[in-house]
């Protein structure tokens, strides 16, 4: 029996639904294989039928990474745990190496999780963790990057990934595994100051550390506590000011820029990312520019890829024609940053392009002006074939062969658990599907979020 303490388990993963599964991260490193062994441990006092599967993934990045792989699968066989190694293969960028492995190794567990059915990963991620990540991004200017890691995140709106360990120091898990005599791979990685990362983690084992420390975990819960309760109260300005006329169309009442102005200013800033198809939430300082130009009068201007358009029955946002790709249709293929294309038979010829001048069949209705339903299921994406127009999003016909599916593009990848709910409301409000079923019961202590 692992030697645990008197409810670390229960303290860790209590809050979690097993009944469909888990998948544990493990690369083999002291946090990984803490967090295999106590959510094994968990699940045999509480859910033995439950399954549980370690994933390792291999970056190919060092020449003993496979070797790695095969210790983890060795451990996970004297424990009677499932393992799988997924590989990382092909040619690596020689700029931006962390965030594009971190891209694969989520990618790649996902992946993982779908194939079994399983809806939730778990992850090491430690106290430790947290506060170099806090540290690091306020030295770049901080912002909503203060808030640290979230202790829960969708990706790619279908697949949980949890960090039950953010409330854990490093120290106490490998004291743990020590006491019972298992060991654990050293990543070289983790020392190389090449990356921005381990330099931090070198600099809080300073003398200072330990203050550094604590004030990024406190900076972190602040952050985290703001940013929640700002969206909680984005989402109130969505579901009260917004409106879709038509696909590709939001329309805001006049006096959206006048109730809770910063909670209006950030679901500007999320709304206009949302129309425009981009991954990133629009610069804070331009939105803002914008914003107060929008409480003082009418303008037409163009941020985000997104248009806005002040008219006497309201203010509406949609894409700029620029830019709009046209592309063979492909199975689960993102459409221009905002659609999902999901086919149900072979493609046969079919290309996802905008609808543009065969938008012209559409009669606006509801007080849309003509002219702003034109411009915005022109920039609509349509299936064609051989230059004939079969079909578009949202337009009444279903599609042969393909449904194109709005997305939330700024959280379309990542959607962190701070962030749930202007997520969901803003899903609400273009058509998206809704956000999956949370496979958490309740409240984290490491990280401070309430469930979806």
């Amino acid at each position: 029996m692992l030697d645990t303490g008197p409810d670390l388990s229960d303290r860790l993963f209590s809050d979690f639904d097993f009944s469909n599964g888990a998948i544990a991260a493990v690369s083999g490193g002291s946090d990984s294989t803490a967090l295999l062994l106590l959510l094994k441990h968990h699940l045999d006092r509480t859910l033995p039928a439950a399954r549980l599967l370690a994933v390792t993934i291999d970056h190919e990045l060092r020449p003993g990474s496979a070797a790695e792989a095969q210790a983890v699968a060795r451990l996970c066989a004297e424990h009677g745990i499932a393992h799988r190694t997924l590989i990382w293969s092909g040619r690596k960028p020689s700029t931006g190496l962390p965030a594009a492995a971190r891209e694969a190794r989520y990618r790649l567990l996902a992946e993982a999780a779908e194939a079994e059915g399983i809806c939730l990963v778990l992850t090491g991620h430690t106290a430790d963790d947290q506060a170099e990540t806090v540290l690091m991004r306020q030295a770049r200017d901080g912002g909503r990057g203060l808030a640290g890691m979230a202790p829960a995140m969708l990706y790619d709106w279908r697949t949980w990934i949890a960090r039950p360990l953010l409330g854990t120091r490093r120290a106490a898990l490998r004291e743990m595994l020590k006491r019972r005599g298992i060991g654990w791979i050293e990543d070289p990685t983790n020392t190389n100051r090449r990356f921005e990362r381990p330099r931090m983690r070198i600099s809080l084992a300073g003398g200072d550390g330990e203050a550094r420390f604590a004030q990024a975990i406190a900076k972190a819960g602040q952050a985290a506590a703001e940013r929640e309760e700002l969206g909680s109260r984005a989402a109130a300005v969505i579901g009260a000011f917004a409106s879709r006329p038509a696909s590709g169309l939001i329309r805001l009442d006049r006096d959206f820029a006048n109730e809770d102005s910063e909670a209006a200013l950030y679901a500007l800033r999320i709304l206009l990312a949302t129309v425009g198809g981009v991954s990133f939430l629009v610069d804070e300082a331009r939105c803002r520019a914008l914003f107060e130009r929008l409480r003082s009068g009418t303008l037409c201007a163009t941020l985000s890829r997104t248009v806005v358009d002040t008219r006497r029955t309201g203010i509406f946002l949609y894409r700029e024609a620029r830019n709009l790709p046209a592309v063979p249709a492909e199975n689960r293929a993102l459409w221009d940053g905002r659609r999902r294309i999901t086919l149900s038979d072979r493609p046969d010829g079919l290309v996802i392009a905008p609808m543009g001048a065969a938008a012209k069949r559409f009669a606006p209705e509801g007080g849309v002006p003509a002219s702003v339903l034109r411009m915005a299921l022109a920039a609509e994406p349509a299936l064609w074939r051989g230059g004939e127009c079969l079909d578009f999003a949202g337009g009444g016909a279903a599609a042969p062969a393909a449904a194109i599916v709005p997305v939330v593009s700024p959280f379309a990848r990542f959607l962190p658990s701070f962030d749930l709910k202007p997520a969901a409301a803003v899903a609400a409000l273009i058509g998206a599907p809704p956000l999956p079923p949370s496979p958490f019961r309740g409240h984290d202590r490491g990280g401070g979020w309430a469930k979806a």
